[in-house]
């Protein structure tokens, strides 16, 4: 959304990883497409999902095509919104608090439910560092993979630095530190989707509307420090790990443009499973906003 276009992430298990990878991030990955439109989005997830053998994780199944789901009413949503980073001592920038108020604002003249509302675990100050350890570990390990297909080992000549200081970051912790990490971050998720309506929950909400970043597109180069720049994107991005680590489906849509013409992300966050609701709600948001018709200017 950050680039005008649409965004889908799937529920964890929707695409197969596989076959040349069985699992990622232990989880927190998902394969899936960028489009200029929700129809094409739904389309061509449509023609890549589904299950192979041997996947790692499994999605329940769709009620349909989600092709089909594409300007279908999602109905009157309950919809909570998260409008301010979590983290202590990181604020909004401006333009992000613009595009959270515009979404509002046409959430509920589409006839939504609004509520200042987020899953009370999304703050938890433990996130960060359980994110941090899986990540580490996996780079450490792809590395050693890489090593072993060349036929030589990797060293920091090869990669980027900050591969690199990730990479040295993971093999310092232990097996049992790894398992920590992951277990904490399944109990995690079990107090993340208590907030969303499911069979147990009939009172809680359909959907969780966020910015997509803590502020607009950065400069390129604004984040090439290793140390520095690792800081700069847990700034920045304080909304959307933690639906990796969920494995819920999100979407992020280009509905807001600054004064200089760049496209702001927002984003929309379901229950496990519900890519269908997200297809209706974004397709209803297209059809009011019709961002795919705008072109930032371009520099002569």
């Amino acid at each position: 959304s950050e680039c005008g276009l649409v965004g889908l992430k799937p529920t964890r298990g929707r695409v197969p990883l596989g076959p040349a990878i069985s699992d990622s991030w232990a989880g927190s990955t998902s394969n899936g497409v960028v489009t200029r439109t929700v129809r094409d989005t739904a389309a061509l997830l449509d023609a890549i999902a589904g299950p192979m053998p041997g996947d790692a994780y499994a999605a329940p199944v769709l009620p349909g095509p989600l092709a089909a789901e594409v300007g279908r009413e999602p109905g009157s949503l309950k919809i909570g919104v998260l409008d301010h980073p979590l983290l202590p001592g990181v604020e909004a920038s401006g333009e992000m608090k613009d595009a959270i108020r515009f979404a509002v604002s046409l959430l509920e003249q589409l006839g939504h439910t609004i509520e200042d509302s987020h899953p009370e675990a999304m703050g938890d100050a433990q996130f960060t560092d359980a994110f941090t350890t899986v990540i580490a570990a996996h780079v450490a390990h792809n590395l050693d993979a890489w090593g072993r297909e060349l036929g030589r080992e990797i060293t920091d000549v090869d990669v980027e630095e900050r591969n690199w200081m990730f990479a040295t970051i993971g093999r310092s912790f232990t097996a049992p530190q790894y398992l920590d990490a992951i277990f904490w971050q399944q109990e995690w998720s079990r107090r993340m989707s208590t907030w969303w309506k499911n069979e147990f929950n009939p009172n809680g909400y359909d959907i969780l509307c966020t910015p997509v970043l803590n502020s607009p597109p950065p400069k390129i180069g604004w984040l090439s420090d290793p140390i520095e720049g690792l800081g700069r994107v847990t700034a920045i991005m304080q909304y959307t790990a933690q639906f990796n680590v969920t494995g819920q489906p999100a979407i992020s849509l280009p509905l807001w443009w600054t004064e200089n013409g760049l496209p702001v992300g927002i984003q929309l966050v379901a229950a496990f499973g519900r890519e269908e609701l997200l297809i209706r709600l974004a397709s209803e948001l297209e059809s009011a906003c019709n961002w795919h018709d705008r072109v930032p200017g371009v520099r002569g």
